[in-house]
């Protein structure tokens, strides 16, 4: 989510008289909030739709031996806790009232390798089918040295599975989810860390082929990289994730980008070899984390034209980069071809939050300001995180994935920060995000998953514990003891029904 320097970098050869021309052919920002259709029947969904919640290893479980595991070290050696009054102000280098939780709190998050059991069950008995996690790379493959994967993490994730497939849910295993071994950013002979490593692939191919080896066909459904976007401005040029890196511009960041490009494409290579020597099958993509970019002022020619870069720039260059087998960064002139990428995604995954407003200057079109919400609307509905609640958005980008690639699609986070227990904001984010989803599939994309983030509350990166996004609250100072929230109870009428009822599509 922390896209304003991005917005500042791909911009840096804009003009202004090129914002005006673009201008012309942007489409106004409109006021529509759902998109019209029906909200007075039963909207039911296509057989064999997942519906699913999501969460990922180093929100949710013990902490590892991994990059994000030795910066929370540093934090809390150095008592780097600092942030500014809303989430998203966390300074470079610190996790928001990280020291205020207990150390175990701090290691075991939300202890979700203790509790998979409980956890597992809960999503059985709301209705899922599905479970969206991770499998970590430092839990198997700690030390640089090993040559095999630690025994002690493969049978963890054998447990888990296997706890899945008994209450008939279907795991979604995501690879790279911001998060690699500590060792994996040791210099090189070059000096070169982390994805720019010489032997970076190596060890990636090592760890997607441990993983192919014990669990295709067990797991069909594979996401390679998480919002690789976010990985890449967050932590190359913001500088508030691991790497903590403060790159000058977008190009700056382009070898990181292609090396990204070409493990997704390796990963898909190695397993769909493993499918095939066992005449299984897998589908394997990518998730990109979208946003609904919008000008401030709808009458500005920079605020629309920029908006319009930003969106393809932000949701776009990655997935057209998978699509077509070239890497062209917007604004930078960068064109490089990828060896093996072409077509290497079986389907589109989508996380998709909220809407973004981007503000020009005239005098300074270069540097928009980016804002969560709109001034001039002190009555535009938000979150507790302060997000923007704009269900058509939802319903645009599936419409664009559909059209630009024409594969499968699959919602793999969606979700909404409220921390009551009789969550009805949460539950109203749902219903209408849920509807947008169906009025998608009626225009003809082929979506086939709608996946929750989170089952339960977890460690938010830099934004800490205080974010609450789970169905399931976790009381973090009483034994990670879970309490559904109402949205389990509407969210299971749905699931079971595989139907949004009347009176939660007019909601």
């Amino acid at each position: 989510m922390r896209i304003a320097r991005y917005t500042l970098l791909v911009i840096g050869l804009l003009t202004l008289a090129g914002a005006v021309a673009l201008a012309v052919l942007t489409p106004d920002r409109t006021a529509q909030t759902r998109t019209a259709g029906p909200t007075d029947r039963r909207l039911e969904f296509p057989a064999k739709f997942y519906w699913g919640a999501a969460l990922a290893g180093h929100q949710a479980e013990t902490r590892q031996a991994s990059d994000w595991g030795a910066f929370e070290a540093e934090v809390e050696r150095n008592g780097r806790f600092d942030h500014g009054r809303e989430f998203g102000t966390t300074l470079p280098g610190h996790i928001r009232d990280f020291g205020a939780w207990p150390e175990t709190v701090r290691r075991q998050k939300a202890a979700f390798d203790s509790h998979y059991e409980e956890d597992v069950a809960a999503a059985a008995d709301m209705g899922l089918n599905a479970l969206r996690t991770s499998i970590e790379w430092a839990r198997l493959f700690p030390r640089a040295s090993q040559t095999e994967p630690d025994p002690a993490g493969l049978a963890y994730y054998d447990r888990l599975f296997a706890t899945m497939r008994a209450h008939g849910i279907t795991p979604f295993v995501t690879l790279f989810h911001y998060v690699a071994p500590a060792w994996f950013f040791e210099p090189d002979a070059a000096g070169r860390r982390g994805w720019e490593r010489a032997d970076a692939l190596a060890h990636w191919e090592r760890f997607v082929r441990a993983v192919a080896t014990r669990y295709v066909p067990a797991v069909r459904h594979f996401c390679t990289l998480n919002e690789p976007m976010v990985y890449l401005y967050s932590g190359y040029i913001d500088g508030v994730y691991p790497p903590l890196e403060h790159r000058p511009d977008a190009a700056a960041t382009a070898d990181v980008y292609a090396a990204l490009l070409a493990a997704h494409a390796l990963a898909y290579r190695v397993l769909h070899e493993a499918a095939a020597t066992r005449g299984a099958i897998v589908e394997v993509g990518i998730t990109q984390a979208t946003q609904a970019f919008a000008p401030l002022r709808n009458w500005h020619p920079a605020d629309r034209a920029i908006a319009a870069l930003v969106t393809q720039a932000w949701n776009w260059d990655f997935l057209d980069a998978i699509d077509s087998g070239r890497m062209r960064i917007a604004a930078t002139g960068i064109d490089r071809p990828i060896p093996g990428l072409a077509g290497t995604q079986d389907y589109v995954g989508i996380n998709y939050y909220t809407r973004i407003y981007i503000e020009g200057h005239l005098l300074d079109p270069t540097h928009p300001d980016v804002r969560y919400r709109d001034p001039a609307r002190p009555a535009e509905p938000v979150n507790d995180m302060g997000w923007t609640i704009y269900p058509h958005g939802l319903y645009e980008v599936l419409r664009g994935a559909g059209r630009r690639y024409g594969r499968p699609v699959y919602i793999l986070e969606n979700g909404d920060s409220d921390r009551a227990l009789d969550d009805r904001g949460r539950q109203d984010y749902l219903a209408a995000h849920i509807r947008e989803t169906w009025l998608a599939i009626e225009a003809g994309v082929d979506v086939r998953s709608y996946v929750v983030w989170s089952l339960i509350d977890n460690f938010e990166w830099v934004d800490g514990f205080d974010a609450r996004l789970g169905l399931i609250a976790v009381d973090y100072r009483d034994g990670f003891r879970r309490t559904p929230r109402g949205s389990v109870a509407m969210l299971r009428e749905i699931t079971r029904g595989n139907a949004l009822p009347a009176r939660l599509a007019g909601r």
